[in-house]
C-alpha cells in the first residue's frame, strides 16, 4: 500500500509556527512613552499632547501606557529624573581639585548638553505652563530635590541650612542661565556658557560677601 502524503503546511499552519514578538519590557515601554511626549511636544504642544495620544504613538494599549504614568506630567517628571540621573553618574561629577564654581559650571552645562536635543519640546512645555499651572506648581518640589542632586554632585553638601541656602541659590543661578539657553542658537551654547558663569561668579561673591563678615 502506497504511503500517505503529508498535507501541505497551509498559511495558518505556517504562521503559527512563527515565533511571537518578545513582549516589551517595563523599561522599553518607559522609554517608548518618554520618546513619544518629546517628539509629540516639540512638534506640536504640551497641552495638546494626552496619554490617548501617545498610546496611539506607541501602539501600546491605553492600559499599559497608564499602568506605567497615570499622568503626562508623571512623563515629564519620570525624564527630567532620568536627566539628573545621568548627570550623577557622568563625567562632569567634579573634581575636588577645583573650585566649588568650575565644579558646578561643570555639572550644569553637562545637563544642558542633556536637554539640548529636547529643547523644542521644553520652550513648547514653558509656554504653555500659564494655562497649566498645576504642572509649575507640582515640579516645584522636584525642581528643588535636582538643584540639591546637582549640588552632591559637584561634590558640596545639600544638607543643614547651609545646604537649603546653597540649594535656592543655584535654583536661581540655573533658572537665569535657562533664560539664555533658551534663546541660544549658538551651536556650542557659549552664549550659555557666559551667562552660567557670570551667574556663578556673582553668586559666589555674594555668599562671600555674606558669610565672610
Amino acid at each position: 500500500m502506497a504511503a500517505k502524503k503529508k498535507p501541505a503546511p497551509t498559511q495558518k499552519n505556517k504562521n503559527s509556527k512563527a515565533k511571537k514578538p518578545r513582549p516589551l519590557s517595563a523599561a522599553n515601554k518607559r522609554k517608548r512613552i518618554t520618546a513619544a511626549l518629546l517628539e509629540q511636544t516639540a512638534a506640536e504642544s504640551w497641552r495638546t499632547v494626552t496619554l490617548t495620544t501617545i498610546s496611539e504613538a506607541t501602539k501600546l494599549t491605553l492600559s499599559e501606557v497608564c499602568e506605567l504614568f497615570p499622568t503626562k506630567q508623571a512623563i515629564l517628571y519620570a525624564f527630567l529624573d532620568d536627566i539628573d540621573q545621568q548627570v550623577q553618574e557622568g563625567p562632569a561629577s567634579g573634581n575636588q581639585d577645583e573650585p566649588p564654581r568650575d565644579r558646578l559650571f561643570d555639572v550644569l552645562m553637562h545637563r544642558f548638553d542633556l536637554l539640548q536635543p529636547h529643547k523644542d519640546a521644553i520652550i513648547n512645555i514653558l509656554k504653555d505652563m500659564p494655562k497649566d499651572p498645576l504642572t509649575g506648581l507640582c515640579g516645584v518640589p522636584r525642581f528643588g530635590k535636582s538643584m540639591a542632586a546637582m549640588l552632591e554632585t559637584a561634590q558640596l553638601s545639600s544638607t543643614g541650612f547651609s545646604g537649603i541656602l546653597k540649594t535656592k541659590g543655584l535654583a536661581l543661578v540655573y533658572l537665569n542661565s535657562v533664560r539664555v539657553w533658551l534663546q541660544d542658537d549658538t551651536p556650542d551654547m557659549s552664549n550659555t556658557m557666559v551667562a552660567l558663569d557670570k551667574s556663578l561668579r556673582c553668586a559666589d561673591s555674594l555668599a562671600a560677601a555674606v558669610f565672610n563678615r
